[in-house]
């Protein structure tokens, strides 16, 4: 889908946004504040300092310690669903209910189960439901994915997609690390958006099996030193293989005794080239590389920035929505990625590779 040359919708039209939940919801109220015909103008939250801080900040009236209240005023067109993974569903299902369109925060939900019942309410109530892969809309990832619809790869048949972290496990005791409320650790967290990306540029092709671990070394015995709940992996792994013959391998951790601090990296090998997408620094900005081979030559072509602009995921759904025509990261998309999700926990649980479908 292209960044640029949006459909323009109707002259004055407009779309009203309330946010549930501040944490990541401050960065949704920035996303969806890109787009010029997005008014946010309501927030939901049930700590009232943060509430009111973030209300002040962004010069937003609309402020309601709950989501019901909020959803219950029945002036909203879309809701950003914000909170931690358990409460993903069932708000969700109000939100839809309340005639909202819907842009859920990664993971899509507590398990594929869960995944199904919010697709089911979206095409029951004629709304739309996305799910915010964000790593899609950097410009790097952009600039990859028009090299893919251009042919550039060929036929993608290996592919390796990591998020690890030497030392970034959320606090001991918060809701990350607790698997009632997060529903796994850094596989659930880092890894459904390097999984998400890889599917992405890959085409999103059909996975047919998983075979996958978790750990717990590092940060389990540094949770028991500190007398906090931490019940999740500190690192999780995945091969995964699609009905087309191509396999993907999948890693991701909070604690690793690796060089980097922070390492994303996403390798896909095609039949005609290959690509690197990956941090710079060990931050949050990104490069991109091509390798191929012309004419008896072996290649590498870099992506130099600038590559032009990238918007926002709140941006595109808006525009989307708005043109009329299908958004990207559909909820049916997320339901593969939850679908993956559970067959590794499945598969480490049970020390044997999981069918899916």
């Amino acid at each position: 889908m292209s960044m640029g040359n949006q459909i323009a919708a109707p002259t004055g039209q407009r779309l009203r946004v309330g946010i549930v939940g501040l944490g990541i919801g401050r960065k949704h109220i920035q996303g969806w504040r890109e787009h010029p015909q997005v008014d946010v103008v309501a927030i939901a939250d049930p700590d009232a300092a943060r509430l009111a801080a973030v209300g002040d900040e962004f010069a937003i009236a609309g402020r309601f310690a709950t989501a019901e209240e909020m959803f219950a005023t029945g002036e909203l067109d879309v809701v950003s669903i914000c909170t931690p993974n358990k409460f993903h569903k069932a708000l969700t299902l109000a939100a839809l209910a309340a005639g909202c369109h819907v842009l859920c925060e990664k993971p899509m939900a507590m398990s594929a189960a869960e995944g199904r019942e919010m697709l089911a309410a979206a095409e029951r109530t004629g709304k739309r439901l996305m799910i915010n892969f964000s790593y899609r809309f950097s410009a790097q990832s952009r600039a990859l994915k028009a090299q893919v619809d251009a042919g550039v790869f060929g036929e993608f048949y290996f592919g390796r997609s990591v998020w690890h972290r030497r030392r970034g496990m959320p606090g001991f005791g918060g809701w990350f690390g607790t698997k009632a409320l997060s529903g796994g650790g850094p596989l659930i967290d880092l890894g459904v958006h390097r999984l998400d990306l890889a599917l992405w540029l890959m085409g999103y092709p059909k996975p047919v099996w998983v075979m996958g671990n978790t750990y717990n070394p590092i940060a389990g015995e540094l949770a028991r030193q500190s007398g906090k709940t931490f019940d999740v992996e500190d690192l999780a792994t995945a091969f995964i293989r699609f009905d087309n013959g191509a396999t993907l391998a999948l890693e991701a951790s909070w604690a690793a005794n690796i060089k980097e601090a922070d390492l994303m990296e996403t390798r896909l090998l095609g039949t005609k080239a290959g690509l690197l997408q990956q941090n710079v620094n060990e931050g949050y900005t990104f490069d991109a590389h091509i390798f191929t081979e012309q004419h008896g030559a072996q290649l590498d072509i870099h992506v130099h920035p600038p590559v032009g602009e990238a918007n926002s995921g709140m941006y595109e759904y808006a525009a989307a929505i708005l043109a009329n025509r299908p958004h990207p990261a559909s909820g049916e998309e997320g339901l593969i990625v939850m679908e993956l999700l559970d067959a590794i926990y499945a598969s480490a649980r049970s020390g044997e590779p999981v069918k899916i479908g």
